[in-house]
């Protein structure tokens, strides 16, 4: 069948089987193209050819490259896709990959504040500046909601159901959920219309939107990091903080008060509850170092 025969086929089963996107198709060949370049380099054999002793050196190739843990898994899982797919159109008997492995993948957890950082960070704003009381509704209403940047930033006015305590957030894919607010948010975000009210203009496309810049347009994820990381540094907090550690601290907050990690992933909306149990693991972190740190036994033999 040979290489360019191969791969001309696969992208067009991947465009009219799987219905993929284009950047997809061409994530998925560009790995393809790795063990293609392995094979004709260095055995000299076509797709149809490779057995799992030649994916055996393919795998040592890719790591003696200095490909990352994340780039070996994600080139051998595109491999492998491409051989199941020539299993199915009956080009080969065996699956040269099917008992090769990728490097174990360890999920790094990530970074969250304590509450007191929370409320360091809240209490950092200067409040006589105009965009202060904004800024704070903001921090509050990140930390409140566990908001992703792109929900913060389109939120709107008519998503707001105080009487409820709840708001309505319009998610990745389009996907609206129901989310509860705290009091604290509310009286933050009741605060902030005092000055979004006193704006001199406000864009007739933004007129809906809740969080405004000075001008009266919405603002931007840009405007989110920068107004977040600068109020870390007003608390004097050292971490590496963005908006999303807000959105962790959210999660890991409602772990640790014991919440069912089936609400925390309707709250956070995944799809899917392997995305929302990193939490579980860093729940269990936080009190392995809660024990070694308090326990009267942690240092004795």
């Amino acid at each position: 069948m040979g290489w360019e025969h191969a791969i001309n086929d696969y992208i067009r089963f991947l465009r009219l089987e799987k219905s993929l996107a284009e950047n997809s198709v061409s994530a998925y060949v560009r790995d393809v193209k790795v063990l293609r370049s392995f094979a004709e380099d260095n055995l000299g054999k076509e797709p149809e050819s490779l057995n799992a002793d030649d994916m055996s050196l393919f795998l040592e190739f890719i790591q003696e490259k200095n490909y990352g843990h994340r780039s070996q898994a994600r080139i051998l899982s595109g491999v492998k896709g491409f051989y199941k797919y020539l299993m199915v159109e009956e080009v080969i008997d065996v699956d040269p990959t099917e008992l090769i492995e990728g490097p174990k993948m360890t999920r790094k957890l990530p970074e969250f504040l304590s509450i007191t950082e929370i409320d360091l960070i809240i209490a950092s704003f200067d409040l006589s500046k105009p965009e202060g009381q904004r800024n704070r509704a903001i921090i509050e209403t990140l930390y409140s909601c566990g908001l992703r940047v792109s929900e913060l930033v389109n939120l709107r006015i008519t998503d707001l159901f105080f009487n409820d305590e709840l708001i309505k957030v319009l998610g990745k894919g389009d996907k609206e959920r129901l989310v509860p607010i705290g009091k604290k948010a509310i009286k933050e975000i009741n605060l902030y219309f005092h000055s979004r009210n006193g704006l001199k203009k406000i864009h007739k496309k933004s007129e809906n939107i809740l969080f405004l810049n000075r001008n009266g347009g919405k603002l931007t994820r840009e405007m989110i990091f920068t107004i977040v990381k600068r109020a870390a540094q007003a608390a004097g907090i050292k971490k590496t903080i963005s908006p999303h550690t807000l959105r962790h601290s959210f999660a890991t907050h409602l772990v640790e008060g014991g919440a069912d990690i089936r609400v925390v992933q309707e709250m956070l909306g995944h799809e899917s509850i392997l995305t929302t149990e990193i939490y579980t693991h860093l729940d269990r972190q936080y009190l392995k170092d809660t024990i070694l740190m308090y326990h009267p036994r942690k240092g004795k033999g």
